[in-house]
């Protein structure tokens, strides 16, 4: 038999697994859990009634965290001309066109975010398989592409993140610290759980959120009323 951990014994003490807790409670449980070395990360999981293979069914979105998520957010910006002093001013980390492309092409991922100018997409198109699986290519929708490049880097450092739902149905984002308070947190996840089911398919019928659990990048999973 398995010996559990010291840390293991002392979660298991104060949260029930099988319980359904209101997000202010799981909130506050997550906030007392044991510390670990790091500044763990406190994400939401989605469950969602939609089809996966059905492209009309795709969940995506943007939402502003209202006390950010505690990341320091890496910005690359891929534009040409006039722009590239403007992204400077604003602070983005790297800047570049066709040769901040090859750099990336040939393994440079030291960012966390990606915005581009429009007439940068034909050539960022070649990164495709590069940023596309990691979530980092730039888009309309999320407005990552666009000329208003002020806007667009000041919206990421005020805590605006980026969903999308993946081939289980599932949504998967961080919002916050497990250093926050309580109700800094519950505010974040109101945020992101109402930007959610604004952003349901008309196709998909009843309850957009099957389920919801929260945890913390070493802890259990609770689950929170919907």
């Amino acid at each position: 038999m398995a010996t559990l951990s010291k840390r293991t014994k002392q979660i298991s003490s104060v949260v029930d697994t099988q319980k359904t807790y209101s997000l202010e409670e799981a909130m506050g449980q997550v906030v007392g859990l044991p510390k670990v070395k790091f500044n763990e990360t406190v994400e939401l999981h989605f469950n969602l009634s939609i089809d996966s293979k059905n492209s009309e069914q795709s969940v995506r979105g943007t939402v502003v965290l209202p006390h950010g998520s505690g990341k320091t957010i890496r910005i690359a910006v891929f534009c040409k001309g006039e722009v590239t002093q403007k992204a400077q001013d604003l602070g983005a980390d790297f800047i570049g066109a066709e040769d901040l492309i090859e750099k990336v092409a040939k393994g440079f991922l030291g960012f966390d975010c990606v915005i581009a100018t429009p007439d940068m997409m034909r050539e960022l198109s070649k990164l495709g398989k590069v940023l596309g699986p990691r979530g980092l290519m730039p888009s309309p929708k999320a407005g990552t592409v666009t000329m208003d490049i002020e806007r667009a880097i000041k919206e990421v450092k005020a805590g605006k993140i980026e969903f999308k739902s993946d081939k289980q149905c599932g949504i998967h984002v961080g919002i916050g610290k497990k250093s926050f308070s309580s109700d800094q947190l519950v505010q974040n996840a109101r945020n992101v759980i109402d930007a959610v089911n604004h952003s349901k398919p008309a196709s998909v019928k009843g309850n957009l959120i099957k389920s919801l659990f929260v945890s913390t990048t070493m802890g259990p999973g609770l689950r929170v009323a919907v």
